[in-house]
């Protein structure tokens, strides 16, 4: 990890607290619970005693983020807003009361044939955001969505329910999203995205980036507005993460994507910090320290997102894996490669595999989850299982020389950790594996082999890693290392550096990935093509050209 240190923004007091408190209770629930408590003034239990804000009298529009879906279930689909008045504001505009939220689910986008429609309750403890969590709905069926609040409605979105668990589904198109530097560029992958016929969108982590955005939005150079001065600096605090997620959510190409397709989330390291690992973080503070800083990054994350009750945190632990199935088609293990992790080895940088990186005892995913993702698969009755998770899982070497580098903060640095994922598969029978990563800011098509040092060994599965939408900048179809990745990676099939997202058609017959981009984000208006497009067939997997 990085030994420079950040100046604490934690009050004296809070970081007083958290050495005493220790990272041994703080690991446990309780002890999480209770410092998060008293770093936000939360109660600890999360149950709202605010007194109730009459609805009318908001007198502006609370819609400013926009509607969102998420993870859908055969009766059941997760709807989400927030009440954010001024959004970029701490208190987003709101007192420190409760407000009660309609809302309506239709089978037409008119609202005339309404399915289902209730209150939910925006609690300041939560920011004024708003789950809910929708059941009794029919399977493999296209929903619409609104909320209001007072005399105000938001905007509506529409969304799905999964089909049913034994459906013999024909086929599903998903798309794959990553890595969105507000600072970087506009969002306009997102708006390309929003106008495809998906059903839906897995974002693979870093939703939100902890950097400072200055006030002209950094490469998007403003001239029609300034953005405030507390963006201008690095997230620490619970409100810090709060805010920064309403300068992303902000954006009208993001919103619209959240409005037109339900979203399946995890996150990668900037959600909180870059490359932090577990409970070790990138910058030289005590741990105890950073976990107060984890615990109001994944409050936040929550809180923003489409997610159900499971999900919602203990301090600084959150269940974010999951699983997730469509029809007899697919079965979607989602991963957190992150909250679970052992260090890099090597000190994160560079370098070639070693006894550090090789050790059987390092894991990516711990040991539990590695478990609960093996023990799914020898259950699983789906044609193609895929894995949506962060950080590159094939072998990628950086260098045309032999021996050469590889990263250690992708599976390659958690060499074993990988071995038993792969025997894991082996073992389960699983035929049609499917990995989507992110993490990288370039488009890759892998194959998965099953031993990486023998081009001829068999081909496990396959792995598509989506580009950034926006981290990186503009990027390059050919990025500076394409001629020695190429020619070092016999197993990789695809490379381009540009923007954009992926989508990936699974049938019963096979899958094809077409790699989406746009020639620049440092500006507005970029076009979308099909950088290239690949198909991996059912029973005989390995990626070619379509």
């Amino acid at each position: 990890m990085t030994p420079a240190a950040h100046p604490s923004q934690h009050a004296p007091e809070l970081r007083a607290a958290a050495r005493h408190i220790g990272r041994r209770r703080f690991l446990t629930t309780t002890g999480a619970a209770a410092a998060l408590a008293f770093s936000t003034n939360l109660p600890a239990t999360g149950v709202a005693a605010a007194a109730e804000l009459d609805a009318a009298r908001l007198t502006e529009n609370p819609f400013t983020l926009g509607v969102a879906s998420g993870d859908p279930l055969p009766d059941s689909v997760v709807l989400w807003t927030r009440l954010a008045p001024v959004p970029f504001q701490a208190d987003s505009g709101l007192p420190a009361e409760r407000v009660t939220v309609h809302w309506e689910l239709a089978h037409d986008e008119r609202f005339r044939r309404i399915a289902r429609r209730g209150t939910a309750t925006a609690h300041p403890e939560f920011h004024h955001t708003v789950h809910v969590e929708v059941g009794h709905l029919e399977p493999g069926r296209v929903y619409h969505y609104r909320f209001r609040a007072g005399r105000w409605t938001s905007p509506a979105g529409r969304t799905r329910t999964a089909p049913g668990p034994g459906s013999r589904v024909a086929s599903l198109t998903l798309a794959a999203v990553s890595c969105q530097a507000y600072h970087d560029g506009y969002y306009t992958p997102y708006a390309h995205l929003a106008a495809e016929d998906v059903d839906l969108v897995f974002h693979l982590g870093d939703y939100l980036y902890e950097y400072a955005v200055d006030a002209a939005g950094g490469q998007r150079k403003y001239t029609d507005r300034t953005l405030p001065a507390l963006f201008a600096r690095e997230t620490l605090t619970l409100e810090d993460y709060r805010l920064r997620y309403a300068l992303y959510k902000s954006d009208p190409d993001l919103a619209a994507a959240h409005a037109a397709h339900p979203f399946v989330v995890t996150w990668d390291d900037h959600e909180t910090e870059n490359n932090y690992a577990g409970d070790i973080p990138e910058n030289s503070v005590p741990p105890e320290e950073f976990l107060l800083r984890r615990a109001a990054a994944y409050r936040a994350y929550w809180e923003n997102q489409p997610l159900r009750r499971p999900q919602r945190p203990a301090g600084s632990d959150m269940r974010l894996y999951r699983r997730l199935t469509w029809g007899r088609l697919a079965q979607f293990d989602v991963l957190d490669t992150r909250q679970y992790r052992s260090d890099q080895a090597y000190g994160d940088t560079a370098h070639v595999p070693g006894p550090e990186s090789d050790d059987p005892a390092r894991t990516m995913t711990g040991a539990t989850q590695e478990r609960w993702l093996l023990d799914g698969w020898r259950s699983s009755r789906a044609l193609w299982n895929v894995v949506p998770q962060q950080v590159l899982f094939a072998r990628r070497h950086m260098d045309a020389t032999t021996p050469s580098r590889v990263s250690m903060d992708a599976w390659d640095g958690y060499s074993a950790s990988r071995r038993r994922v792969l025997d894991g598969a082996k073992a389960a029978g699983v035929e049609n594996l499917m990995v989507l990563s992110g993490d990288v800011h370039s488009a890759y098509a892998f194959d998965i082999k099953d031993d990486f040092d023998d081009p001829s060994s068999a081909t496990l599965g396959t792995e598509i890693v989506a580009t950034s939408i926006s981290s990186g900048r503009d990027g390059a179809d050919k990025p500076a290392t394409w001629d020695t990745y190429m020619s070092a990676n016999p197993h990789l099939r695809f490379f381009n550096g540009r923007r954009g997202y992926v989508t990936v058609e699974l049938g019963k017959q096979a899958a094809r990935a077409d790699f989406r981009t746009v020639p620049y984000v440092t500006r507005q208006g970029a076009p979308v093509t099909t950088a290239a497009s690949f198909v991996t067939e059912v029973g005989r997997q390995g990626l070619r050209p379509a």
